[in-house]
């Protein structure tokens, strides 16, 4: 990988290089603002999704990855939140301008999402024929009862849940929660969107469950050509799911690059210790490696590098002034004064 040089860095607004986005995310800024102050929960993040792509958002819990997924499609928490600024382009329009009659035609047809726990995502009172009906005739109010029922069954059939007949007349309760994160992705993919946002789908389920349903998305992407924006905090499925990576921290994108890459050759410290913290099977210590200290506060942020106090690489300029982003090679960016140092080893 061609290295950037130090004393003349290559600033970037996106990644470089790749076919047009379906997705471009510029200079987003999401705050909540509590009795403590300002939250900048989403602070200044810009990223880029393409066609057909699978891009992870990693981080530690508090990070901002779920307020940013919820920004893209405008569903932060009110009164508390603002979208600030910033742009999202979907198919060539920016979606923070839209209306909010406008946007519900938006959501579930062009950009959809699925939540991280789908017992919040389903009403525990109506039948998952209900809850699937409903997602339908948001879009298609003049759909008689038998399109619907057929459609409902075909988005059933399309995650592999069994029986789709009867699972219609089925209560949330009454299923597993696999088969429930299956329902909440049948909606979310309805009407085939070209971008998914999966809010760390896999977190309640066990590890088979978790591969399981890894390869059906997997399987949906290759069938629909959809987008997916997956959010997790586990390398792992970073690993088995992802093209592209991008490192999040204190409402901010630290590294972006593509999975080999952020695996291979980590250029931020965050980075590099939340990959020393994942369980290797070649290797097992006495005691997990961990990152000191704890993230900051969103409504009291330093003045410089946000991970500065707990890096121990970190310098006077890193906690005066926040880095600027600085391009190594193909599509890979990383925001710290020391990156191009080479003060870690590849692991």
């Amino acid at each position: 990988m061609k290295e950037a040089a130090t004393a003349d860095p290559l600033r970037t607004e996106g990644l470089v290089g790749r076919p047009e986005p379906v997705l471009r995310v510029s200079h987003l800024r999401t705050y909540l603002y509590t009795r403590w102050g300002v939250t900048r929960a989403v602070d200044d993040v810009s990223l880029e999704l393409g066609p057909g792509e699978t891009l992870g958002i990693v981080g530690e819990s508090g990070s901002g990855k779920s307020m940013l997924a919820l920004s893209l499609v405008r569903l932060t928490p009110e009164p508390a939140s603002r979208i600030e600024g910033g742009q999202v382009i979907l198919n060539g329009r920016d979606i923070l301008a839209l209306s909010e009659k406008e946007m519900r035609k938006v959501r579930g047809k062009e950009i959809s999402m699925i939540l991280q726990d789908p017992q919040q995502s389903l009403n525990p009172v109506y039948t998952i024929g209900n809850q699937l009906a409903e997602a339908f005739r948001v879009h298609d109010s003049s759909a008689t009862a038998d399109e619907v029922r057929r459609r409902s069954i075909t988005a059933l059939e399309n995650v592999h849940v069994p029986a789709p007949e009867r699972r219609l007349r089925s209560y949330p309760h009454e299923i597993s929660g696999g088969m429930k994160q299956r329902v909440v992705g049948a909606m979310a993919m309805a009407y085939q969107p070209q971008v998914l946002i999966a809010d760390e789908p896999t977190t309640a389920l066990d590890v088979t469950i978790q591969a399981q349903y890894l390869r059906l998305l997997k399987e949906l992407q290759e069938r629909t050509r959809v987008s997916i924006l997956l959010i997790t905090h586990d390398f792992g499925v970073v690993a088995e799911a992802c093209d592209h990576v991008a490192v999040m921290y204190a409402g901010r994108i630290i590294e972006q690059a593509p999975v080999e890459a952020i695996f291979d050759r980590p250029r931020h410290p965050y980075t590099k210790a939340l990959l020393a913290s994942r369980l290797r099977l070649d290797f097992l210590p006495d005691r997990l490696p961990s990152i000191e200290g704890q993230p900051p506060a969103l409504h009291d942020l330093p003045e410089g590098c946000r991970f500065a106090p707990r890096c121990p690489y970190a310098q006077d300029r890193c906690r005066d002034s926040y880095p600027d982003e600085v391009a190594y090679g193909d599509r890979h960016i990383a925001a710290c004064w020391r990156a191009g140092e080479a003060l870690w080893p590849s692991h």
